[in-house]
């Protein structure tokens, strides 16, 4: 199965200590080395990013920085696992790494399966609603 994490946090952001890149890189390599992640990234701030909104019909294009952000998402892997419970022991181990390289930083690893059309009933189409 296939996993995002997303990293959150309603803190000021603030770059990660170089214990902590380095922490992450050796863990990053090691679940890269054994096939399990497929991509991770930082994401800069929002104030370099756009939104692209429907509202009451409308589409808008709103540059950021987005007034009523409330979490920001600073970052994201994918993995290729065996189950959730495998999913969320990585999530904790990746988790504990921030705890011990950067004190005082409160945020959440969200651990997500992605869809996979034909197996899990996500995006499929009712062809007979189309007719």
């Amino acid at each position: 199965m296939r996993f995002m994490y997303i990293v959150t946090s309603s803190q000021p952001p603030r770059p990660p200590t170089p214990a902590l890149m380095e922490a992450m890189g050796k863990l990053a390599e090691r679940e890269i080395k054994a096939g399990r992640m497929i991509d991770t990234g930082g994401l800069l701030p929002v104030a370099m990013g756009a939104q692209v909104r429907i509202t009451d019909g409308k589409l808008n294009v709103i540059d950021g920085p987005f007034v009523e952000t409330k979490e920001m998402i600073g970052g994201y892997a994918i993995f290729e696992l065996r189950s959730k419970e495998e999913a969320v022991a990585a999530a904790v181990e990746f988790m504990q790494l921030h705890k011990e390289h950067m004190p005082g930083w409160d945020g959440t690893c969200e651990v997500r399966p992605f869809a996979t059309p034909g197996v899990d009933g996500a995006c499929q189409v009712d062809v007979s609603a189309l007719a």
